[in-house]
């Protein structure tokens, strides 16, 4: 090849290649006064700062546009500033901002409340109340389950996330960065293991293991804690910050059982599964397990915070008046966005529209995993999808260092990704339920190209 024929290729394969992006003038001033006025323990996981989103788009104040595969962490199922939930807002505003639903009622919170009676697992009478926060709702239903059962000890599981306050970090598994430094924690908390079939801590393969982990919370009640004192069992039916993890389907219906079988009452943690992201309104519905209790968050709202305990009337009704609620529960502004997000998966057709999402990211995830070594595993439910990273498939040594420097490299070509997993190495997506065809392939375009970067520079 001559000189000029070299160059010219040179040329075009600069011209090809895509610009990484970077924050901006804008964004870096703002950088600066974020690190004079705000305490690093918020943590970012890109360097930007957002002005305006729609859909399945961020813009940044410098003009950048970034794909979301992240949706707030797993808030925007209906996306960004969906016109209805907005319209509804505004109206709202008009109205009243604020009353405190404990000291003058209004009509959203008791429709919403309707709503999600009728919609969550479980034919038996059914209550539903209003927090602020995912882990609110945890500490509420933990509340509950005590004051109905008369018992004080809580059982969660290895590998789950409930929240920072210091109950449901006390019943969080992680320890860093969420818990360390910060105890002591609430006492009376227990766990056992998940069902993780990838790393199965009995060394045993689904299904020749005779679901061995499903008997473990019977054999914890002869060894650390009697049943009798156990108030309830929470659990996420798919595990979040975990890493994605899917137990087997007959799982959750053994461990229901088990806790029938006691008199403990079992809550499903629904924060990040909820509200269609599985293909199902509800996980626990793939299961066909029907919760005592329910905690609810991120998506009931398209971003307004809001929260809720949804479960059986005579355990909702256990706990006297006055016993539970706080001044912003329950927003005249999250409870309209609340309805206005259910009345949108069903007008959109957004349990259908996930499962589809999901099989196209299945797909291609699957195609990524037969071309790169350093993906071990792959796990969708709906367009809820990981992939585990790791540095050998034998040993399943986790690639964590890999999987920062994927999510690093993802925002660099214009797409937010997440990490998730106890030991690091879980690339976690939750895009939009809204997202179209064009911005789904770009971003699986943009995985698949970085995949290939880190497979080339930690795998042999």
């Amino acid at each position: 090849m001559s000189k000029l024929a070299t160059a010219e290729a040179l040329n075009l394969e600069m011209e090809e290649k895509k610009e990484l992006l970077s924050p901006g003038p804008k964004s870096k001033a703002l950088q600066e006064k974020r690190e004079k006025y705000v305490p690093v323990g918020p943590y970012n996981i890109t360097p930007f700062f957002a002005e305006s989103a729609k859909g399945a788009i961020v813009k940044d104040v410098d003009g950048n546009e970034l794909i979301d595969f992240a949706g707030g962490i797993g808030v925007m199922n209906v996306g960004h500033s969906p016109e209805k939930v907005v319209e509804a807002l505004k109206n709202q505003l008009d109205r009243f901002i604020h009353t405190c639903y404990h000291v003058v009622q209004f009509d959203s919170y008791v429709e919403l409340a309707e709503k999600l009676v009728h919609l969550t697992p479980g034919d038996f009478d059914k209550k539903a109340m209003f927090l602020n926060s995912g882990a609110e709702a945890i500490e509420n239903a933990v509340k509950i389950a005590r004051k109905y059962t008369g018992r004080s000890a809580v059982i969660s599981f290895t590998g789950g996330y409930h929240g920072r306050t210091n109950m449901t970090m006390a019943l969080t598994s992680k320890v860093k960065p969420y818990k360390h430094g910060f105890g002591p924690f609430a006492s009376e908390t227990y766990k056992v293991p998940y069902a993780n079939c990838y790393r199965c801590p009995y060394n045993a393969a689904y299904p020749d293991c005779g679901l061995e982990c499903a008997d473990a919370l019977e054999n914890f009640f002869a060894t650390e804690v009697a049943p009798d004192s156990v108030a309830a069992v929470i659990a996420e039916p798919i595990q979040g910050e975990g890493g994605f993890v899917i137990p087997p389907r007959e799982y959750f219906k053994a461990i229901k059982a088990t806790c029938e079988k006691h008199g403990i009452v079992f809550i499903a943690d629904e924060i990040q599964t909820g509200f269609a992201r599985t293909g199902h309104l509800f996980a626990m519905e793939y299961f066909g397990v029907e919760p005592d209790l329910m905690a609810l968050s991120k998506s009931i709202a398209a971003g307004i915070p809001l929260s809720a305990v949804v479960g059986k009337s005579e355990m909702m009704d256990a706990s006297g008046a006055g016993q539970l609620g706080g001044t912003f529960a329950g927003s005249p502004l999250g409870c309209v966005a609340g309805l206005k997000v259910l009345e949108l998966i069903e007008e959109e057709g957004l349990v259908e529209q996930s499962n589809k999402v999901g099989e196209k990211i299945r797909k291609r995830f699957l195609e990524m995993k037969a071309k790169y070594p350093i993906i071990g595993d792959v796990r969708t439910m709906g367009s809820m999808c990981a992939l585990e990273l790791v540095l050998d498939r034998t040993t399943k040594e986790p690639a964590a260092a890999a999987t920062k420097g994927f999510v690093d490299k993802t925002w660099q070509n214009g797409l937010i990704t997440l990490s998730a997993g106890l030991l690091g190495n879980v690339i976690r997506i939750l895009p939009p339920l809204v997202i179209g065809d064009e911005e789904l392939e770009k971003g699986l375009d943009i995985m698949d190209q970085v995949m290939g970067e880190i497979n080339a520079e930690y795998i042999n």
